[in-house]
């Protein structure tokens, strides 16, 4: 029989695809046949003709799974469906959701559904986390990412009261180090009291909020001049060139794997931040840099972008950024699954979904 994981979150951009492909590679090393449908999609991007989830095709290739990508997102709601929808063409997709699923799960040992990025997600179809948990009889697995101690212990009750019998537990993401041990013996203990079992704390960690330097440059609508090499590395933070050129090495030396945001007419600064761990300098002001700026960032491997937005647009841009792109460089991974590894109560899940 198979065993229905269902994961869902109580926001958007939470680690919840990092929760499933993490449980994903656990479930195989343990010696587990695995399957993944992501039932509802509502992140879905047009590539060609084809209308695709980012998630799904990610899962796919990661783990070489034989079904379509039509079936592992059975659901997508573009907005040409969705106002489909509001103008009464809606359509009853619990079958379709269904007949998908019982291909996914043959010859499966466990299912993981990725649910969407909120517990309300879905309601428009009848395929909310609730909705999904009853009609495919799986499990629900939560994760609630920390803000602060009291919207915490807040969204996992209520998680608890929408999901009701199916919730088996949660998964606490993103928690600052100052707060581990407060979460950990105060704020779990209180909560398993409310029947919410937790089975993993786990630490926030810059780089599984970071993007990388061609994800800075689409978002900046910005120009790779030279670098394009190493645009898959990732910025985990930001630093912007408006100092003097005497104080620039010292302060560019402090933060490693940072991406460097200057004006196109400070060479100085320009120069100073290649010579630290920099891994994409962006100009600002649409201003081309010295020739001898590009040559010494191909000699050291840094991509250089170039954007028409003032410095201050650009940081404004870059910040809202941070934290929230898709979960699909190897790198995010990888330490992801060392988190999981380190932090995640393995036997109690198994013991939870019956697997031992």
């Amino acid at each position: 029989m198979t065993t229905n994981v269902y994961v869902t979150s109580t926001q958007t951009f939470s680690g919840k695809s990092a929760l499933c492909v993490g449980l994903l590679g656990r479930f195989k090393r343990d010696g587990f046949h695995v399957g993944y449908i992501k039932p509802v999609s509502t992140t879905a991007r047009i590539v060609g003709d084809q209308v695709m989830d980012e998630d799904a095709h990610f899962v796919k290739d990661t783990f070489d799974l034989a079904e379509s990508l039509e079936t592992m997102a059975p659901v997508i709601l573009t907005d040409q469906r969705v106002g489909a929808i509001l103008a009464g063409e809606g359509e009853n997709l619990d079958a379709h959701v269904q007949s998908a699923y019982r291909t996914i799960a043959q010859d499966k040992d466990i299912v993981v559904l990725e649910g969407g990025g909120s517990l309300r997600e879905g309601w428009i179809v009848n395929l909310a986390p609730p909705q999904v948990a009853k009609l495919l009889e799986a499990q629900t697995l939560v994760l609630v990412p920390y803000d602060n101690d009291l919207q915490l212990v807040d969204d996992l009750i209520t998680a608890r009261v929408r999901l009701g019998e199916s919730m088996i537990g949660a998964v606490i993401n993103r928690v600052p180090p100052h707060r581990i041990d407060f979460v950990e013996n105060q704020v779990k203990p209180f909560v398993e009291r409310h029947k919410v079992p937790i089975f993993a704390t786990l630490p926030r960690q810059r780089v599984l909020l970071s993007v990388s330097v061609a994800e800075l440059a689409d978002k900046l609508g910005g120009e790779v001049l030279c670098g394009h090499h190493a645009v898959d590395a990732l910025v985990e933070t930001l630093m912007v060139g408006a100092m003097s050129v005497d104080s620039a090495l010292t302060y560019f030396r402090r933060k490693p794997n940072k991406a460097v945001i200057t004006g196109g007419d400070r060479p100085d600064i320009q120069l100073a931040a290649l010579e630290t761990s920099t891994r994409c300098l962006i100009l600002t002001g649409n201003i081309r840099p010295n020739p001898l700026i590009l040559g010494r960032a191909e000699e050291v491997g840094v991509p250089v972008i170039l954007t028409r937005h003032d410095t201050m647009t650009a940081v404004e841009n870059i910040e809202t950024f941070f934290g929230k792109t898709r979960f699909h460089q190897e790198k995010k991974v990888e330490s992801f699954e060392n988190l999981l590894s380190e932090h995640m109560d393995m036997e109690a899940l198994y013991t939870a979904l019956g697997l031992r």
